[in-house]
């Protein structure tokens, strides 16, 4: 099932996909005793936005072997935990703006976890119960800038640096799912998730025992090798099978 936040109407609603064909739903998906209002509406009638309104967006960098390979990093022993601001957000066909002050900006896919109800101090064992979904992420990446920062809330904290989309997906076998980045028709990253370093269940303890994650929270489980540039006139887009594709322009 596929859930989606849309603009209709000049209001903001809910609801499940089925087909061409949207289910209304009575609130957020994510509130306890959200049931379907009994009204169709066609894709062609709403705007999709962000599938959710996180109070944080926590970030996972150097999540896989090969991309701290070419970047030259170090392996940690721990999960490298980063936030994007909620400014950051954008949805699907939203655009990308390149900030002046950046001369190398870069694409990241990543497979988003959403979290479904309050979670604090979980063991691994329990972080599955926690998770409402997952979704499709992009953590724009200004990389000149991280470089010469040697830390990251600048390089990745500009607006719209974190298109994520189109939709959430609950039932996915996410440990080993096939995640790519395609910049103008051109696959740049390929991979599967199971070759992330700390598993998503790990990464779902690990930030809970730091700080509380509330329903809607995003975790951005970090990305594959094969991360570049994008243009302005560049179209990104990220692939998750079983998710589907988030697409986005650049400006």
């Amino acid at each position: 099932m596929q859930y989606i936040r849309f603009s209709y109407e000049d209001r903001i609603c809910f609801g499940q996909l089925q087909g061409e064909a949207i289910a209304l739903l009575d609130r957020s998906y994510l509130e306890a005793g959200c049931q379907k209002t009994g009204q169709i509406l066609q894709a062609d009638q709403v705007r999709l936005l962000a599938p959710v309104e996180p109070t944080k967006i926590v970030c996972i960098g150097l999540n896989y072997a090969k991309h701290i390979e070419e970047l030259g990093h170090d392996f940690h022993d721990d999960p490298v935990i980063f936030l994007k601001p909620v400014t950051s957000l954008v949805g699907p066909e939203d655009e990308i703006i390149l900030p002046a002050m950046s001369q190398q900006v870069d694409y990241e896919a990543e497979l988003v976890v959403v979290i479904g109800k309050t979670a604090k101090d979980l063991a691994e064992d329990q972080a599955e119960d926690y998770i409402f979904g997952f979704t499709c992420g992009n953590d724009v990446t200004a990389r000149d800038l991280q470089k010469k920062d040697g830390q990251w809330t600048r390089s990745k904290g500009f607006d719209t640096f974190c298109p994520i989309g189109p939709w959430i997906v609950r039932d996915l076998d996410y440990r080993n799912v096939k995640i790519r980045s395609v910049l103008n028709g051109e696959v740049k990253q390929s991979s599967q998730t199971s070759h992330l370093i700390h598993s998503v269940p790990k990464l779902v303890s690990y930030i809970s025992k730091i700080m509380t994650l509330n329903p809607g929270d995003l975790i951005m489980t970090g990305t594959p090798e094969g991360v570049g540039p994008m243009k302005t006139g560049d179209a990104i887009a990220i692939d998750i099978k079983g998710i589907g594709r988030l697409h986005n322009l650049v400006r």
